[in-house]
């Protein structure tokens, strides 16, 4: 029987390969097998060997190559293998990654791996527009939510301590429901007026940015076509960005 491998979870950051850490950047440098994501950024991938095997499990909206579970159940069937593995997943593997569900299967069968953190979309995406998540005077905490439903079971979240207008919203994979979001918050007491803004393909060259409102948000991704992968942020440091727009990226 041969040797268990390794298995090392790795966040591929937003998108842009410049924003790896170090040890991602090595990993994948050196990686032999690599089961991957469908939103792993192209520059990054373009880092893995070209002799490496390549698995995909790219997950989107209501379409999975392959299942959570059996996403789990592969990773440890290299591993028993003998094989060493670099799971890559956009972003951070513990933000609305399932890394801690892989992780789980992984340890419950006595596998070893490693978590190796990535900069999360809200953090990558935030800076490449120039908003920052917190600004004294303005937001005082950020909160990172997912706008997805779980099987149709709505989307469970507590409206009431999100209609916040001290605190930044960062809601990931929620432009399907965004009208729902919108609704939910005017209801709970968010001002219609708070600013927001959509981020598509954030810190790729492919990315769109748009300033909108919480009211008009809905109309806005109707208006100018906004699909996954997009990140809504809703708060008063939206309109940071615009005043650090003339010197943001300039030399």
């Amino acid at each position: 029987m041969p040797k268990t491998g390794f298995v090392h979870l790795v966040g591929a950051g937003p998108g842009d390969a410049d924003l790896l850490t170090v040890k991602a950047a090595r990993l994948i440098a050196q990686a032999r097998l690599v089961v991957h994501d469908r939103l792993v950024g192209q520059s990054v991938m373009d880092l893995i060997p070209k002799d490496a095997e390549l698995i995909s499990v790219g997950k989107e909206s209501d379409h999975h190559i392959m299942p959570q579970p059996q996403i789990n159940a592969l990773l440890l069937k290299l591993a028993l293998e003998g094989r060493d593995v670099v799971r890559l997943k956009g972003g951070d593997p513990f933000v609305f990654g399932r890394g801690g569900e892989e992780a789980i299967h992984l340890a419950q069968h006595g596998v070893g791996f490693e978590i190796v953190p990535g900069v999360s979309a809200a953090v990558g995406c935030a800076a490449s527009t120039g908003v920052p998540l917190t600004h004294r005077g303005l937001a005082t905490s950020v909160r990172f939510v997912t706008g997805h439903m779980r099987e149709n079971d709505g989307l469970d979240l507590d409206w009431a301590s999100l209609a916040d207008p001290a605190c930044t919203l960062v809601i990931y994979m929620g432009i399907a429901n965004a009208g729902k979001i919108s609704e939910r918050l005017l209801a709970a007491g968010l001002d219609a007026t708070t600013p927001a803004m959509l981020i598509e393909s954030g810190t790729t060259p492919d990315q769109r940015v748009k300033a909108t409102t919480l009211a008009m948000l809905p109309q806005t991704i109707a208006d100018h076509h906004f699909h996954p992968p997009s990140l809504m942020v809703i708060g008063r440091v939206v309109d940071v960005g615009a005043q650090l727009a003339a010197g943001l990226g300039k030399r």
